[in-house]
């Protein structure tokens, strides 16, 4: 009885110190810096796109070429779509993000309109199909062949490199985007964010 009482205190003490061995997690203000692994992280995000967008939204040739647009369209902004923005870095990192987030600021600041992307054009043509399949009343329907086509395509692309020795480490990111005339592939705008330069050192082994 006594072994049997002692293995069920063993049993109840374990659960204790699993229950005791969960990750603590505390709270901090979204715009925080923080740095765990020295990778790519939301602040390298932020630091990158307030860059380039500041650099698009106050380039004086997209300012001229928008005018132009204007001018020339019954004063309709130009329209603009998100194509790839590739990741050629050596860690992972979601580079929609970044589109994302200078889309969303060049459609506030009222330049420039967006379009839908390849994928969700994709999307969004099935539904006008279905719609005009009888499956929607023929006022409701969204017609076809009234799309808008883009202007110009958003590209860009993110390089790192990354130098070590012994237990240290310097990671550099290189974050590209350009703005290019869809039709005449004219690039009209583009510029690189180097600000980002991380230098990580590793404990030492201990034997």
């Amino acid at each position: 009885m006594k072994k049997f009482i002692v293995l069920i205190l063993a049993a109840v003490s374990v659960m204790f110190v699993a229950c005791g061995s969960g990750p603590a997690v505390s709270r901090v203000d979204a715009s925080t810096q923080v740095d765990l692994s020295g990778k790519w992280n939301d602040t390298d995000v932020r630091t990158v796109c307030d860059s380039l967008i500041n650099a698009c939204l106050t380039s004086p040739n997209v300012d001229r070429i928008v005018s132009e647009f204007r001018d020339a369209h019954d004063g309709a902004n130009p329209a603009v779509i998100v194509g790839s923005f590739r990741n050629t870095s050596s860690e992972h990192i979601d580079t929609s993000i970044i589109a994302k987030m200078m889309q969303n600021a060049i459609i506030n600041s009222g330049k420039l309109d967006f379009v839908a992307s390849a994928e969700a054009r994709s999307e969004i043509r099935e539904e006008r199909i279905d719609q005009n399949s009888g499956y929607a009343s023929e006022d409701s329907a969204s017609a076809i062949g009234n799309e808008t086509g883009a202007n110009f395509i958003l590209q860009g692309s993110v390089k790192s490199i990354v130098d070590r020795a012994d237990n240290k480490s310097v990671r550099t990111y290189f974050v590209d985007a350009s703005l290019t005339n869809i039709e005449t592939n004219r690039i009209v705008w583009q510029d690189q964010n180097s600000e980002i330069k991380k230098v990580i050192t590793q404990p030492k082994a201990k034997f």
